[in-house]
């Protein structure tokens, strides 16, 4: 997915966007990158590959020459950014959040309008990023020019864009993603992470709504552009990508999972001897699930963190299958004999939590009943680069539902297989546990999961569960 981080100040801004990147390494795997503005000397920019080695590692060497007032700065899970652009609107420093579906489109587009060329990365593609600003740059204003952007891009993209004159926040059209601004004596920053500027000083000013553009200074912010109403938030903020200490849209990311933890307890008939979840993100569901039954919690799992403080995820599939088991060290006394209960976040294509299922197993354990904390993956999501999946098909539910249905689906049956209540639900539920070897499979209902996180379910994107925009 990625994040990013902005700051303005009367004085030095280096260390407040240093550690407030640094807060955003949990959301990308690839590339972080700094961009910094300074009075009379311009902008200053440093990108680095963080694919083996933490944020920190990479980037305090170049803390000296990163000097400023103002700066931005992002972990990325794709493109190399922040990019430096000059155009008729003067020089500036951008960095974007999302994904867009009609960049081909786009990019013709803007040929046609006269932009002459774009730098080409490898595959052929071209940075999402470049394109933004290209778009931007087509109007006579840099408010003008976000608020093109975002009646533009097919798909989700928050952006923070940094100028001489201060620094632009505009939250993606739906709302998709967060952008909130934290206060402190003589400064502001703009953050994906709301808990990323907690431990820099600052305070909670606001949350920026859907569609909205404001201009940050050291002094205040100003609202260029009035929020939309129609939201369409990402569920999965608080299942899985969220740091537990975030909070979106009033509700905390710990105390969400603690409610779904506590629901899927309620309806569940299990009666393991203990409760666990898979590190790092299935914890705190589990611990809501044991504080609900009685079951106690434990950890048959522990994450290896000396070596492993983050997850590097690479690209090919059969490496994140050995990265996802060395980075776990069972614990024998806590398995052998026992009867089995865990919670990850989600199952995507199954291979992992199979692949740990029957090492259980192995190791002696009696049962493995499994409870995702949220319902089954039906769609790719559109929006935010949540899967690394180039199919639909990737997706152990799609294949169960093609191996029953054929490969032309329609949305009517679809939507049978994303209905708890129904038969389609109930053997798609039943061949994935067969065929990942579970005592007991239960997911997670969709109500339960927006009862979990407390907001209203107009306000919910729920695509990749029920194909709902």
């Amino acid at each position: 997915m990625g994040g990013f981080f902005g700051v303005v100040s009367k004085k030095s801004c280096t260390l407040d966007l240093f550690f407030g990147v640094d807060y955003h390494s949990h959301l990308g795997t690839r590339r972080g990158g700094m961009a910094v503005y300074e009075k009379g000397r311009g902008f200053a920019r440093a990108i680095h590959n963080i694919e083996n080695s933490p944020f920190r590692t990479k980037f305090d060497g170049d803390l000296d020459e990163l000097t400023g007032t103002m700066g931005i700065g992002c972990i990325s899970d794709n493109d190399p950014q922040p990019l430096l652009i000059q155009s008729h609107l003067g020089s500036y420093a951008i960095s974007t959040v999302g994904k867009i579906n009609n960049e081909a489109q786009l990019t013709r587009s803007a040929f046609e309008n006269g932009h002459i060329h774009f730098m080409e990365m490898s595959g052929g593609r071209i940075n999402a990023t470049e394109l933004v600003a290209a778009l931007i740059n087509q109007k006579p204003t840099i408010t003008e020019g976000l608020r093109y952007a975002q009646e533009q891009i097919e798909g989700s993209m928050s952006i923070l864009l940094l100028t001489e004159e201060g620094l632009y926040a505009s939250r993606d059209r739906y709302g998709r993603t967060p952008i909130v601004i934290g206060q402190k004596e003589d400064a502001f920053c703009a953050s994906f992470e709301s808990f990323a500027y907690i431990n820099l000083g600052y305070t909670d000013f606001r949350e920026l709504g859907p569609g909205e553009i404001v201009k940050i200074q050291a002094d205040g912010v100003e609202t260029l552009s009035a929020p939309k109403e129609e939201m369409k938030i990402c569920s999965f903020l608080w299942v899985y990508y969220g740091y537990p200490t975030s909070t979106y849209e009033g509700v905390n990311v710990e105390k969400m999972r603690y409610e779904c933890g506590k629901l899927l307890a309620r309806r569940d008939e299990a009666q393991p001897d203990i409760v666990a979840g898979v590190p790092d993100s299935g914890i705190a569901h589990a611990i809501g699930y044991a504080n609900e039954s009685g079951v106690p919690f434990a950890r048959p799992f522990i994450k290896y963190t000396p070596t492993w403080p983050r997850s590097f995820m690479p690209q090919n599939q059969s490496q994140r299958n050995l990265i996802a088991r060395m980075k776990l060290i069972p614990v024998d006394a806590l398995i052998r004999g026992n009867k089995l209960l865990l919670i990850d976040d989600s199952i995507v294509r199954g291979t992992q939590l199979g692949e740990t299922t029957e090492f259980l197993y192995q190791s002696g354990a009696k049962e493995v009943h499994i409870r995702p904390a949220c319902p089954p993956l039906l769609f790719g999501c559109p929006y935010l680069n949540f899967s690394r999946s180039s199919s639909e098909l990737d997706l152990i539910t799609r294949r169960i539902i093609r191996d029953r249905e054929g490969d032309n689906v329609s949305q009517e049956v679809l939507d049978s297989y994303a209905d708890p209540d129904s038969e389609n639900y109930k053997a798609m539920i039943e061949e994935i546990r067969k065929r990942l070897n579970f005592t007991t499979l239960r997911f997670h209902r969709l109500d339960d999961l927006v009862e979990s996180v407390g907001i209203s379910p107009c306000k919910l994107c729920t695509y990749c569960w029920n194909g709902k925009k």
